[in-house]
């Protein structure tokens, strides 16, 4: 039987353990943590949002990104301080807004295949991840942020996404909860959210079950191709002292987020994954008014940059804001504390005394498009770099990635388009969904 590792077990990492399962395939998957979604898979804004897929490389987004340098609290934050990751990785960022409409009618249609798998993942499992099938509302406070997301909205009707479009009488219809007017909103009950933490732990003792083994506190060293073919895994328990263990595969896997650059290098591909900070907050509903003034249907805030999720009866997620400060996971109360006043303004019925903080590094290309495919070498693949919508997506590229490997090794690859680049494969994989559709 083929043996593959799996480097990573956040979102990413274990939906791809499955879906190599359920192929057939012997899986293996190393983590430095003590278990699964211990990281940027831990308390994301829980959206399952094909309407959040516009990519970021637009040129607007570069001004403000300028115009926000200065403010500590402003949505998104880029540290002055250079170094030569960032700034060749946001030089590939500008390059990349000649693909900005093209990638986000990419995304729209892979995050709307995403769907399907991920509950039907769930539903054979007996996954209760507190699921919300209540839509996601966008709301916009001026004509000018509206006129944009009506353009946006088209780029979304090419890749197949139906919304609705608000006024602000229908936007209080859909949430009542919400205080403030608007001068418009689109809902697209299509969307949904949940607790991704849930779902990822659940997920893999389905693959405990399954049959994979899942190694947790192992930090992995190094990766290198074999000469006979496959892959060499050196590996250590965390703080153990020594040489590290060789475990040998026929193919690996790399779904190492942020980490995934380090160990691409490694195997002799680059994979300009930049860690770009997000924050959430979760407000514990501890009394019947916060219950009642708290949101269930799934809320995105233009101006603010700031997301929202229920997460059963007592919970309220709350999460936004893009900081660019390297692998730096420090929780910083100027970027916290937005969050608070956001809700006390948004929902005045909710109680924030009790608030759990949170940061995690989203693994981002400059395009903003999955790193998803082979690598040069013989048994080495990517399902990393996700950015945002990890939580969206990985269900599609699980798939897409589990159908390769298991191709290459029966002897009947999976063909792509010629020499494509692992980008251009995504979109071949968005383009097929669409034919099949």
């Amino acid at each position: 039987m083929t043996q593959v590792a799996v480097i990573g077990a956040g979102i990413t990492g274990i939906t791809t353990a499955y879906k190599l399962l359920s192929q057939g395939l012997d899986v293996t998957v190393f983590d430095r943590n003590a278990f699964s979604a211990m990281e940027t898979s831990f308390a994301n804004g829980g959206q399952l949002s094909a309407s959040n897929a516009e990519v970021w490389n637009n040129p607007a987004t570069f001004l403000k990104g300028i115009k926000w340098m200065l403010k500590k609290d402003a949505p998104l934050l880029v540290h002055p301080t250079p170094s030569w990751h960032k700034i060749s990785w946001m030089a590939e960022f500008v390059m990349a807004a000649r693909s900005y409409e093209e990638n986000t009618i990419a995304t729209v249609k892979l995050a709307i295949a995403a769907r399907r798998h991920l509950i039907e993942m769930a539903d054979a499992e007996g996954i209760d991840f507190d699921l919300e099938k209540r839509g996601i509302l966008h709301v916009y406070e001026t004509k000018s942020e509206f006129d944009h997301a009506l353009r946006v909205n088209e780029m979304y009707r090419k890749g197949g996404l139906e919304r609705r479009v608000l006024d602000d009488a229908g936007i209080h219809e859909i949430e009542p909860a919400l205080s403030g007017r608007f001068h418009g909103g689109f809902f697209t009950e299509s969307d949904f959210t949940g607790d991704i933490h849930k779902y990822t732990r659940r997920l893999s003792e389905a693959c405990v079950r399954r049959g994979a083994t899942i190694l947790y506190d192992r930090d992995v060293d190094r990766l290198a191709t074999r000469d006979e073919g496959g892959v060499a895994v050196f590996s250590r328990k965390v703080g153990a002292a020594g040489e590290p263990e060789r475990q040998d595969f026929d193919a690996v896997v790399v779904c190492a987020g942020v980490v995934s650059r380090k160990l691409a290098a490694q195997l002799g591909d680059r994979v300009n994954v930049y860690p770009v900070k997000g924050y959430s907050i979760t407000v514990n509903l501890e009394d019947e008014a916060s219950r009642q003034g708290a949101p269930y249907v799934s809320l995105l805030d233009d101006k603010a940059k700031i997301v929202t999720s229920r997460l059963g009866e007592g919970r309220l997620r709350i999460a936004g804001t893009a900081e660019f400060a390297g692998e730096n996971r420090d929780i910083r109360m100027a970027r916290i504390k937005p969050l608070i006043e956001w809700c006390r303004y948004r929902f005045p019925g909710v109680g924030t005394s009790s608030v759990v903080p949170w940061a995690g590094l989203r693994p981002m290309m400059p395009d903003m498009m999955p790193r998803v495919g082979r690598g040069k070498a013989k048994g080495v693949y990517y399902n990393t770099g996700h950015g945002h919508l990890g939580w969206t997506l990985s269900a599609i590229t699980a798939d897409t990635i589990a159908a390769e490997v298991a191709g290459d090794y029966a002897g009947t690859r999976v063909p792509v388009r010629g020499d494509l680049k692992p980008v251009d494969e995504v979109r071949h994989e968005a383009e097929r969904l669409t034919e099949a559709a």
